[in-house]
């Protein structure tokens, strides 16, 4: 069960999953707890909970699986993470409500 350690269980709703299928970390997006489930899809344990902007959505991988974006409808903007440290490294403004995303080499 995936629950965001200090926030109301109404806040816990997995919207969009994506796995890597060279490390096998499985990367969920936790909708209005603004936060992206880090998962060991292997043991299926939770290894963290990335923060994030405003009403995280859909998820996408960098081409070369080394980066994360995920967009944030209600602060607007994606967020990318390095995948080799788990870590949120820029946020980018963008339009209003941005919802899906697809990266392209």
């Amino acid at each position: 069960r995936l629950a965001v350690p200090g926030l109301n269980a109404d806040r816990n709703q997995p919207v969009g999953v994506l796995i890597d299928p060279e490390t096998q970390w499985a990367y969920v997006a936790m909708g209005p707890a603004n936060r992206i489930a880090v998962i060991n899809a292997k043991t299926f344990t939770v290894e963290d909970y990335l923060l994030v902007g405003e009403r995280v959505w859909n998820l996408s991988f960098s081409p070369d699986y080394s980066r994360l974006y995920c967009t944030n409808g209600v602060s607007n903007d994606i967020s990318i993470i390095d995948l080799t440290r788990h870590k949120v490294v820029k946020s980018i403004k963008v339009g209003h409500f941005p919802w899906g995303l697809v990266v392209k080499p």
